[in-house]
């Protein structure tokens, strides 16, 4: 959530003041495949009224919804997170964030979001999995839409995190941030660059995606952003012509659907595999070492923009009850 939330934040800004678990191991489809259709089955417990369970399952229904997002964006989206859970479920708790944090809107209702947030198990690799989507209501006209999927790993294993964020403004634009942002130095550790992004090959995706004319590398305005992603980080713009009429596929629809979800998904799997799933453990020197960082990773997304885009979007109360639950999963 820290990376892409500055961006996502950053971009919403912009556009506001413009008028020991079980072992897991997932089975990625083959390269060559560009299925978008998921074939994850998804299954919630029956329980007990108002019990936690129960708040997670009406939390997470909601979320899944994608109300705002268009078609192919919403069945990016539910693909990726029942990949994710489906491979990651045994080591993942339910979501416990309040019913007023897991959907929220602001007090006019031209704005709405929800959050999910599942902690791992301690005896897992796994910090958090964290979901989102946010709609707002732009004062020029239209409608800014963003979902967000994001995971994190705790410090008994330096493996690089994973994001995914589509941004949407527009039926014919779309901005894709898709990375692992790695938890150590590249320049001094060159056998982690080797190991997670030159051996999984994971730039031929960024290349594959800039093969389509549409698509044109995207530069977010903050440096910090910028230096916190990967080499090989997928940070695209997709801009299409023209809109279609209601109801039909657009050009836009047709890039999400055969190109940007075969690689998220490829992504996805690969950051299964190698990160989450990959067994990889460092002794306490270097965990004193990735507390810090990540520490001060998820405190600048707290200090430099999710505390100032909240208030602005859903009004200080609704702002201040969300970040509080946020800082809690932070700082836990």
């Amino acid at each position: 959530m820290a990376v892409n939330h500055l961006c996502q934040w950053q971009y919403l800004r912009f556009q506001l003041s413009h008028p020991s678990a079980p072992a897991c191991r997932y089975l990625s489809p083959s390269r060559s495949k560009s299925s978008t259709s998921s074939t994850a089955k998804v299954s919630c417990s029956a329980a007990p009224s108002s019990s936690p369970m129960d708040s997670h399952n009406e939390g997470r229904k909601k979320f899944m919804e994608f109300p705002y997002a268009s078609g192919p964006v919403r069945q990016l989206m539910v693909d990726l997170v029942s990949t994710v859970e489906n491979t990651l479920d045994s080591q993942l708790l339910p979501c416990t964030l309040p019913p007023d944090v897991q959907y929220y809107e602001n007090q006019n209702g031209t704005a709405q979001a929800s959050l999910q947030i599942r902690s791992g198990l301690k005896s897992s690799l796994i910090d958090f999995v964290l979901g989102s989507w946010v709609h707002s209501e732009l004062p020029t006209g239209g409608a800014l839409n963003i979902t967000s999927l994001s995971a994190y790993l705790n410090s008994s294993t330096d493996a690089p995190n994973v994001l995914i964020e589509l941004i949407q403004s527009s039926p014919t634009s779309l901005v894709l941030i898709l990375d692992l942002p790695p938890r150590k130095d590249l320049v001094l550790h060159p056998d982690y660059l080797h190991t997670f992004y030159e051996s999984t090959r994971l730039d031929e995706y960024r290349q594959m995606l800039e093969k389509v004319p549409e698509v044109r590398p995207y530069f977010s305005s903050s440096l910090y952003l910028r230096c916190v992603v990967s080499p090989s980080a997928i940070m695209v713009r997709v801009d299409t012509e023209t809109e279609t009429g209601a109801g039909e596929s657009t050009r836009l629809d047709y890039i999400i659907t055969n190109h940007v979800h075969p690689v998220a998904k490829q992504v996805i799997g690969i950051w299964l595999n190698q990160c989450a799933c990959g067994g990889r453990h460092v002794g306490e020197s270097d965990k004193a070492y990735l507390e810090k960082r990540d520490g001060l990773i998820k405190n600048k997304t707290i200090e430099i923009d999710l505390g100032s885009s909240f208030p602005r979007l859903f009004g200080p109360q609704v702002a201040s009850r969300v970040l509080g639950e946020i800082q809690k999963v932070f700082t836990a």
